[in-house]
């Protein structure tokens, strides 16, 4: 039997620690609470990411970030944006077990994700991130480097990327 193939030379895969993961929804005119709230200035074009001292915050949509922090600040973090609301309406779901995060690095590693991602992957800078598909699962995206990206993918939806990016890893490997 074939075992996995999990790296070659020019992509490697992994799945990530969990971490804290957050869902907030805010008034753009309000970012500036939750900034405060968060410890981090909020990115404010769709797409822009920014990063600091563990915390990451991307900008998904109009009114939608995706936060992420060491998974031990979570409680502390729902804490402070719960302090906020009593000046600033906002919504703040955790969703940290709804998701796994799966890094593809390497050489090859945008090249890689053209397998499923319908996304001119050249075109989407370090440091952004994507509301996107691969294949037909919804995931976010996020491109940490030129040669670095993750994959948040639901649970439900992990068996079936999971399988993906080893079939499309085992055909690399081999010159497919």
């Amino acid at each position: 039997m074939n075992a996995p193939v999990k790296s070659f030379t020019a992509v490697k895969i992994a799945v990530l620690p969990p971490v804290a993961r957050l869902n907030l929804r805010i008034a753009p005119a309000n970012l500036a609470s939750a900034s405060a709230a968060f410890g981090l200035p909020m990115p404010t074009k769709i797409g822009q990411g920014v990063a600091k001292n563990g915390h990451a915050a991307w900008c998904l949509g109009p009114d939608e970030w995706l936060l992420h922090a060491p998974e031990a600040e979570q409680a502390a973090i729902v804490a402070d944006f719960a302090n906020a609301r009593a000046t600033v309406p906002h919504s703040l779901t955790v969703i940290s077990d709804r998701e796994f995060t799966i890094a593809i690095t390497g050489t090859r590693a945008q090249e890689f994700l053209t397998v499923a991602c319908p996304l001119d992957l050249s075109r989407m800078a370090p440091g952004t991130a994507k509301r996107t598909l691969f294949d037909s699962a919804q995931v976010v995206l996020i491109r940490d480097a030129d040669d670095a990206f993750r994959i948040e993918v639901w649970r439900s939806f992990f068996p079936h990327v999971s399988e993906l990016l080893d079939i499309a890893l085992r055909e690399f490997a081999c010159g497919l």
